[in-house]
């Protein structure tokens, strides 16, 4: 439907003038001569017919068709005024955007949204999850997590952590020693690229010094956030990142029943070299590094306090 052309600067006036009471008064704040105003007013009432104020010496009052224009325009004008308000803020806040695989993303960066809101409430956090690698060339990506040995030519880069690997299981499962394992399923899940460091079953049974049990009864992923869920589920085994489980130990949804633990890659925080950051990104990665660091702290003296139970027992 076609809109009717409408006077705003003339409904502008006039709802100043029924606020304020006065045709001065408005002019003041629309920083225009008493005069225009009154010249608005008058078109706005030849337009429409109608008589929208009675003029009085000093003062103006509001007719009976003035007092039901003036909080129809009153109620619009504050809500676009609040609007634009809001758009404005929202377009002026600080956004940066963290690139990183879809496991690390669930797993470790959301359960900490909560600190890191209360720490840099002025700052929106995008995060864009994806186990393919962002183009940190682009001004769509300001920090990115890569996961691997590098280098990383023409990227400034900061070291998070060195992963662990380790079996986990489901409590329910009952499993206790590796000589469970021949009982329950291996759940596995496969890496991007294939490499001899990569953190395997095949891996962790050379350095356990144990030989796989036979083929069969396993479950194989693509994604390690799918394998974590299989393992909380009790469907089997995993051997998984440490750090991606943090809170399924914690809660007691997975247990670690034994070791050894071997070594992941390495997590590191990765901006581009071709551009400074701003205050917030450098804010952000920051506090992605003191994440890292306490988590690293709350994960040796969880280590220490096996040790001695273990010694203990």
């Amino acid at each position: 439907m076609q809109r009717r052309s409408l006077p705003l600067s003339a409904l502008r006036a006039f709802e100043a003038a029924a606020r304020l009471g006065s045709f001065k008064a408005a002019a003041e704040e629309l920083a225009v001569t008493p005069t225009a105003v009154s010249h608005q007013i008058r078109a706005l009432e030849a337009g429409t017919g109608l008589v929208l104020f009675d003029r009085q010496v000093r003062k103006v009052t509001l007719t009976e068709a003035g007092a039901q224009l003036y909080p129809v325009l009153r109620d619009g004008f504050d809500t676009f005024e609040a609007t634009l308000a809001r758009l404005t803020q929202r377009r002026t806040r600080a956004q940066v955007s963290i690139s990183a695989t879809n496991a690390f993303t669930v797993k470790w960066l959301v359960p900490r949204m909560a600190d890191f809101r209360r720490r840099h409430p002025d700052i929106d956090l995008q995060l864009q999850a994806s186990d393919d690698l962002a183009d940190l060339r682009s001004a769509t990506v300001d920090i990115a997590i890569r996961y691997g040995r590098g280098p990383y030519p023409g990227l400034v880069t900061r070291t998070l952590f060195t992963d662990r690997f380790a079996p986990v299981a489901n409590p329910r499962l009952g499993v206790v020693s590796p000589d469970d394992l021949g009982r329950v399923p291996l759940i596995r899940f496969d890496w991007k690229r294939a490499q001899p460091e990569n953190p395997t079953w095949e891996r962790w049974f050379a350095v356990a010094g144990r030989q796989p049990p036979p083929l069969g009864g396993q479950l194989r992923f693509s994604d390690e956030g799918h394998a974590i869920q299989a393992a909380v589920a009790g469907h089997g085994i995993a051997l998984v990142s440490l750090a991606l489980v943090d809170e399924e130990l914690k809660a007691g949804h997975l247990v670690r029943p034994f070791g050894p633990e071997i070594d992941g890659h390495t997590y590191r925080l990765a901006m581009s070299g071709e551009r400074t950051p701003s205050g917030p990104v450098t804010a952000v990665a920051d506090w992605l590094c003191a994440q890292a660091e306490s988590a690293g702290r709350a994960a040796e003296e969880s280590a220490g306090k096996r040790a001695a139970k273990s010694a203990a027992e």
